[in-house]
C-alpha cells in the first residue's frame, strides 16, 4: 500500500503518498461494538479520539515530497500518488534480471530513541538493502520504506525520511514510495520501527554469484564507517554494563555520534569498478549480521576457504573499545561485528592492484585482507587469525 493521506481521490497529494493506519474509523451515528447508541451524552467519536492524527499525516506528506523528488530517476513514470509506483526498465538492458532485498535497522533504533537522534537511521535502512543486492552485481533502481509507530511525531518521521532520501541519493536509486503506519497501542510513545525494500537490475550474463572464485584469489576489504547496523544488542549491553559518557570525546568526536554513524553505501564505487573492469569482480560479501566469519562463506563453494589476516588492517577505535569494555573474545568479535570491513570483494591475484586502485580513486579505503584456499575437510570456511 502506498503512502497516501486518507483523503478523497481528488485531494490526494501528487507526490510521495502517505497512508495513516489505525484502528477502524468510528464517527458515524449508530451502534458501537458494545451496542450503545451514540448521542449527546455519548458524543460522536473521531479518528483522532482513536489516536490517529490525519492532519499530522498530511503535514508529513508535505515535508517528504521535496526529499523524495531529489531522488527521482527518469525511469519513474508520472507523479507518485496512485496505488502503485511505476518504474520503466529502459533499453539499456538486454536481458535484465531483477534483484530484490529487504531489511531493517535492528536494535540500533533503540539507541536512536535513547539519544533522540533520528537523521541517520534512514541511511542505515537504505544501505542494508542496496548493499545486499549490489553483491550480485545489481544496480539499485528504486526503494520503498515502511515506518510504523504508535503516535506519529512529524518532526521525528521527517528526520528519518531525510536519512532515507540521503541514502537513496548515495545509492543512485529513486525513493519511489512507502508507508507510514500510525497504530495506537502498538508501540510506546517515541518509538518506531523501520523496514526497507530495494529493487535493482543486472544483466543476466553479469550476475555475480561466486561461482568463478578459485584458490589463490585475493580478498579486498573495503573499510566500514563503523558498526553499520549489526551487533547493536551487544553494543547496548556493553553500554548498559559500563555506562560510558556518550556525550564525551571519543577520538575527536562524541561517542554517541560514533556509535550511530550510518552504514556506508558501496554502490557507486563498486558499480564504477564493474563498469571500468568488466568481469574482474568474482564475488562480494556484505559484512552484516554474522560478521566476517559467517558472511564470507556465503559466496564460497563448499570446497573453498577464506583465510583472513586480522593484522592486515587496523581495528578501528570503536571496535577496540567494544572489545576491551565488554571483554569480548576475538572469535566473538569477528562473528558479531564487521570489525572495520564492511564489504569483501574477491578478485584474481593478477587483478588485485588495479581493482584496489580503482576503488581508492572512488573514495574507498581498501586493504588486501586475505586469500582463498582449498578447504581441508571439516575445516571452517572462514578463518580469521
Amino acid at each position: 500500500m502506498q503512502r497516501a493521506a486518507p483523503t478523497t481521490p481528488a485531494a490526494r497529494p501528487p507526490l510521495y503518498p502517505l497512508e495513516i493506519l489505525g484502528s477502524s474509523r468510528a464517527g458515524c451515528r449508530g451502534q458501537t461494538r458494545e451496542g450503545r447508541t451514540l448521542s449527546a451524552n455519548n458524543p460522536s467519536l473521531s479518528y483522532r479520539d482513536a489516536g490517529v492524527d490525519i492532519e499530522a499525516g498530511d503535514a508529513l506528506v508535505d515535508r517528504i515530497k521535496p526529499m523524495a523528488r531529489k531522488t527521482m530517476r527518469p525511469e519513474v513514470l508520472g507523479s507518485i500518488g496512485g496505488f502503485g509506483a511505476l518504474f520503466e526498465l529502459t533499453g539499456k538492458y538486454r536481458e535484465p534480471v531483477l534483484v530484490s532485498g529487504t531489511d531493517g535497522v535492528g536494535t540500533k533504533l533503540k539507541l536512536a530513541f535513547q539519544l533522540d537522534k533520528h537523521d541517520t537511521v534512514g541511511q542505515d535502512l537504505v544501505a542494508m538493502s542496496v548493499n545486499d543486492i549490489l553483491v550480485q552485481g545489481a544496480e539499485p533502481l528504486f526503494f520503498l520504506d515502511y515506518f510504523a509507530c504508535g503516535r506519529l511525531d512529524v518532526d521525528t518521521a521527517a528526520s528519518v525520511v531525510s536519512g532515507i532520501a540521503r541514502g537513496c541519493e548515495l545509492a543512485g536509486c529513486a525513493l519511489i514510495g512507502g508507508e507510514t503506519a500510525e497504530m495506537p497501542g502498538m508501540y510506546p510513545d517515541g518509538e518506531y520501527d523501520l523496514a526497507g525494500f530495494a529493487v535493482g537490475a543486472v544483466e543476466k550474463a553479469d550476475i555475480i554469484d561466486g561461482s568463478r572464485i578459485a584458490p589463490g584469489d585475493v580478498l579486498l576489504g573495503l573499510a566500514s564507517s563503523g558498526a553499520h547496523s549489526n551487533g547493536y544488542s551487544l553494543i547496548r549491553k556493553i553500554i548498559d554494563v559500563t555506562k560510558p559518557n556518550l556525550d564525551g570525546d571519543f577520538h575527536g568526536r562524541p561517542l554517541r555520534d560514533v556509535i550511530l554513524e550510518p552504514t556506508r553505501i558501496y554502490v557507486k564505487s563498486m558499480l564504477a569498478l564493474m563498469q571500468a573492469q568488466p568481469g574482474v569482480v568474482k564475488g562480494m560479501a556484505h559484512i552484516t549480521g554474522g560478521g566476517l566469519t559467517e558472511n564470507v562463506p556465503r559466496i564460497l563453494a563448499d570446497t573453498l576457504c577464506a583465510r583472513i589476516d586480522a593484522a592486515s588492517w587496523q581495528l578501528p577505535y570503536l571496535f577496540q573499545w567494544l572489545k576491551g569494555a565488554g571483554n569480548v573474545a576475538a572469535d566473538e568479535m569477528y562473528r558479531v561485528f564487521n570489525c572495520g570491513i564492511g564489504m569483501v570483494v574477491v578478485v584474481a591475484e593478477a587483478d588485485a592492484d588495479a581493482a584496489a586502485a580503482q576503488l581508492r580513486a572512488s573514495g574507498e579505503t581498501v586493504s588486501i585482507i586475505g586469500r582463498v584456499e582449498a578447504r581441508v575437510d571439516g575445516a571452517a570456511q572462514a578463518i580469521v587469525a
